[in-house]
């Protein structure tokens, strides 16, 4: 499945003087938060600013994708924040911490019970290692689930992984990427933590982008241009893959199964990733 979704605003759900500026930014969505961002004396009020905003004229012609984080399945507030948000612009459920695939369906199954929009999609977040072990069985959960999220401050401190040394988050993310490929999902890269490490912010998207993420997570403004340029596909690249598209086209229609594209034999796994190059690009240009 291809997403356009290469940067993605996390906005604090307690901060509603943010949610306007969210929408003007140059994020492809924006995320806001009612889980970690809102300390427990305010999961109430935040809420209850979320519903608001996000039933108001202020989302009427939004081409962002709407994204909240909810607070995780069995918490006292999990059914409180679907009930907010019923009758809202909501296009994706943020679902922190599930474990297995029964988590999500029992998850959604309360979704459905709060009557929130059929077309509402879950990202689920990886945050433990049982959850990185079991991903491709969260994935595949049910037709809702649309991408995998990684939450590497959560997953890595048990364990007393170092978040700062590439090869630990090449290993994971590695992992989520194949989770992800095996149900036909997308994945995307959690946020980086150091805004002023814009060196680490870079190195770490490449990495994500080069292992098949669809995008980053955000936590700045200052961090948007950065990952919409990283996870912006070349050019270069969407041309050849409108001639390899072509070529097995015709390919197909001459009862031929291989062919050459720019000296290139190409073969399943190349026209694969061409056809999805192009979704992609499509994605973005009719996303909501």
């Amino acid at each position: 499945m291809s997403f356009a979704m290469r940067s993605k605003l996390f906005v604090p759900a307690i901060r509603p003087e943010l949610f306007a500026k969210a929408l003007a930014s140059a994020a492809d969505a924006i995320s806001i938060d009612l889980e970690d961002a809102v300390p427990e004396s305010r999961k109430e009020e935040a809420r209850n600013e979320v519903g608001r905003f996000l039933s108001s004229p202020a989302l009427r012609g939004c081409t962002k994708q709407i994204i909240v984080r909810v607070n995780a399945a069995g918490t006292p507030h999990f059914l409180a924040d679907l009930h907010a948000l019923t009758g809202s612009v909501v296009h994706m459920l943020n679902l922190p911490k599930p474990q297995s695939a029964g988590d999500v369906r029992a998850a959604i199954q309360a979704m459905d019970a709060a009557h929130l929009a059929a077309d509402t999609t879950v990202l689920a977040n990886i945050e433990t290692p049982v959850a990185l072990r079991r991903a491709a069985e969260i994935a595949g959960a049910h037709p809702r689930v649309v991408g995998l999220q990684l939450g590497l401050g959560d997953l890595f401190e048990p364990a007393g992984i170092d978040r700062r040394t590439a090869a630990n988050v090449h290993a994971a993310m590695f992992q989520l990427s194949l989770a992800a490929a095996e149900t036909g999902i997308f994945c995307c890269d959690g946020a980086y933590p150091n805004v002023k490490d814009v060196t680490g912010f870079r190195a770490e998207a490449a990495m994500a982008h080069a292992l098949g993420f669809v995008g980053k997570s955000c936590i700045h403004p200052s961090q948007i241009a950065m990952a919409n340029e990283i996870f912006q596909p070349d050019p270069a690249q969407i041309e050849q893959a409108r001639r390899i598209v072509s070529a097995a086209d015709a390919a197909a229609a001459s009862g031929r199964a291989a062919f050459l594209v720019d000296g290139q034999m190409i073969d399943p796994p190349f026209l694969q990733r061409a056809r999805r190059l192009l979704l992609s690009v499509q994605g973005k240009q009719s996303s909501p």
